[in-house]
């Protein structure tokens, strides 16, 4: 990597998916977070020989302090991680709720299926008058 160049905290899927999505700024960030936190989910889950779902939120936190790529956009500045920690944490429910949702087992949740449950939750609180 070139030092012009700035790691990837998304696929070009995952970004290309979730622009184009009818969604808020805030859902597609809460979506792009949720992408992210997928990601990790699984990565973690090979390497410790587990289902997503049992990925504890310690393991999480450990692999974003160690999360080179992360490391390369935010420094160790503790505090963030912290931050970014308990965000990644927050979207885990939403991927439970995207789970449970669309009868897919978390590990075998996909880009479009979670994408499209943010567009249907944004829709389901528009119509309810709750955006």
């Amino acid at each position: 990597m070139s030092d012009s160049q700035l790691p990837e905290f998304l696929t070009f899927e995952e970004v290309a998916e979730v622009d184009k999505a009818l969604l808020t700024a805030q859902d597609k960030f809460l979506a792009r977070v949720a992408l992210y936190s997928l990601r990790v989910l699984k990565q973690i889950a090979e390497v410790e020989n587990l289902p997503a779902g049992a990925v504890t939120d310690q393991q999480i936190a450990e692999w974003i302090a160690e999360d080179e790529t992360l490391r390369q956009v935010i420094g160790s500045d503790a505090s963030f991680q912290n931050f970014f920690t308990q965000i990644v944490l927050s979207s885990l429910k939403q991927l439970q709720q995207i789970s449970h949702d669309t009868g897919v087992m978390l590990d075998s949740l996909t880009i479009p299926q979670v994408v499209g449950w943010f567009e249907q939750d944004a829709k389901r609180r528009l119509e309810q008058g709750h955006l």
